[in-house]
């Protein structure tokens, strides 16, 4: 079994990954550190998990770990990213790796310079929703695709929430811009190549709580929203000459409900129906994980995409500044 360590308690860890962790095929949590020991000991306990370390340098330092999944805060994922792959240990490290497409090169020489694998959580790439939606594009299925929408919508004010503080990495673009973008560019296979956007900011806060923005990647147009103070919401639509896919609670099922795809034809006549109940996205992500750093060849979330999902993330940020076209 890959014997994983967490750093941290987030609450991502808690609810999502820790639980689907354990249930994989091939992979046990080993350990976990935080800066408070209590809380470790309590979520160990919960989790049965054997190892708590008190610091995160000890858990990296420890022998009964193979890898490690970073759920810290925005602005430290990529010095503990770093740290991790130097300690020699494969990493998966929440989303967004960076708040900069260039500082990802830190992280790039790390996995390179130790040989380990490490990638960012974007767990949407593994679910078999998204996996459908690219073989349907592939084989043609709505024709000659012409324009995607896209929203991802929550409400959150609290002031303690490190999404809404800067300092920590906070905003609307870095927790949630990062999916409509992602989803799009890995369902198509094409990278954009300008973009035009709005982006207001709390003047509380000062982190970003609304975004629209309009991509250009040559064959179509990718067009969406997100929020970080507006009602609840989730879609992502691919439109085509021959037909549109929908796809349900594309990002966080099943939170804004069910997985589903959904193929309507020209004429909106008839549809088909695509459904996917038992998947578990952070388990398929861990045991992909476990597999790539074994050497089995599976398919894993690159850096270098990474990189490539960045860019758009910075290029929306310039883009508002200014009206008319930035390119990406």
């Amino acid at each position: 079994m890959f014997r994983w360590g967490i750093l941290s308690t987030a609450k991502i860890g808690r609810e999502q990954v820790i639980p689907q962790i354990q249930d994989a095929e091939n992979g046990v949590v080993t350990a976990i550190a935080s800066r408070d020991e209590a809380r470790a000991r309590a979520l160990a306990a919960r989790f049965g998990i054997p190892h708590v370390f008190s610091g995160y340098e000890a858990l990296l330092a420890s022998p009964e770990v193979d890898g490690v999944y970073i759920p810290l805060p925005t602005a430290d994922h990529v010095d503990w990213a770093v740290k991790a792959a130097d300690a020699g240990k494969h990493v998966l490290v929440e989303k967004p790796l960076a708040l900069d497409a260039k500082d990802i090169a830190r992280v790039i020489e790390a996995r390179d310079r130790n040989n380990v694998v490490v990638s960012e959580a974007f767990m949407v790439t593994y679910h078999p929703q998204w996996l459908m939606v690219r073989k349907l594009l592939a084989e043609g299925a709505i024709g000659r695709l012409r324009h995607v929408q896209g929203a991802f919508c929550y409400h959150n004010v609290d002031p303690d929430n490190m999404r809404n503080k800067p300092e920590m990495g906070g905003g609307g673009l870095p927790d949630i811009g990062v999916y409509p973008t992602v989803t799009t560019r890995f369902a198509t296979g094409l990278e954009p190549l300008r973009v035009q956007a709005t982006v207001e900011r709390d003047a509380v806060f000062g982190t970003d709580i609304y975004a629209s923005a309009k991509a250009d990647f040559g064959a179509f147009e990718l067009s969406f929203y997100v929020a970080t103070q507006m009602a609840l919401r989730q879609y992502m639509v691919f439109h085509g000459e021959q037909g549109f896919i929908e796809v349900e609670a594309p990002f966080n099922p099943p939170n804004y409900g069910d997985a589903r795809v959904t193929l309507h034809n020209a004429n909106h006549s008839s549809a088909t129906v695509h459904r996917f109940p038992a998947a578990r996205q952070y388990r398929l992500q861990a045991e992909a994980m476990a597999r790539a750093a074994r050497g089995e060849g599976a398919a894993i979330f690159t850096l270098e995409d990474s990189v490539n999902n960045q860019k758009l993330i910075d290029a929306i940020y310039r883009a508002s500044a200014h009206d008319g076209w930035e390119a990406v």
